[in-house]
């Protein structure tokens, strides 16, 4: 059994942005999936959270750091950048250590956008870029923050890999 068990790597990933100002022109992205009638996160990439916390509960659980390690926002390279390309990048990386997604799970909290009919999009083009199974919920955080007022979106990821071969 224990010999079973050391082939398993689990991670947990978070990620959240504050709202973009309306005039700013950014898109709302989370897990690949655009809400046109959303305001947009602020972020130097495409700020996409659930994207993000993916990737980070991947990197954690290979034990190759954070995703500001990687992709830092201070590198231009990745402004503006779409980040299932960048979970696409942290895949490339786990698996050059051996490892692949056996899972991930994640959990997006926001007030706005209901995401329940981009769920199951969300969870295709996830599962896509990262090479494995990617599960996406949501939960309101229901006037939790400064004053009730909604500020942003979070999500926590957590992240399953297992050896290859």
């Amino acid at each position: 059994m224990e010999q079973a068990l050391s082939k398993l790597r689990v991670g947990i990933g978070f990620d959240q942005h504050p709202f973009a100002r309306i005039d700013s022109g950014r898109a709302l992205v989370l897990g690949g999936v655009r809400f046109d009638a959303e305001a947009g996160l602020q972020g130097h990439s495409d700020a996409d959270v659930v994207s993000h916390a993916v990737s980070d509960a991947m990197l954690g659980a290979a034990g190759l750091g954070d995703l500001g390690a990687h992709f830092p926002d201070t590198d231009q390279r990745w402004a503006g950048a779409d980040s299932l390309a960048i979970l696409a990048q942290v895949v490339a990386l786990v698996t050059q250590v051996g490892l692949r997604l056996a899972n991930a799970d994640c959990t997006v909290i926001c007030e706005t956008p209901r995401i329940g009919d981009a769920r199951e999009i969300m969870m295709e083009r996830l599962s896509a870029a990262a090479d494995g199974p990617v599960h996406v919920k949501a939960t309101r955080p229901e006037g939790l923050g400064s004053l009730g007022r909604v500020e942003g979106i979070a999500c926590l990821a957590v992240a399953l890999l297992e050896e290859i071969g």
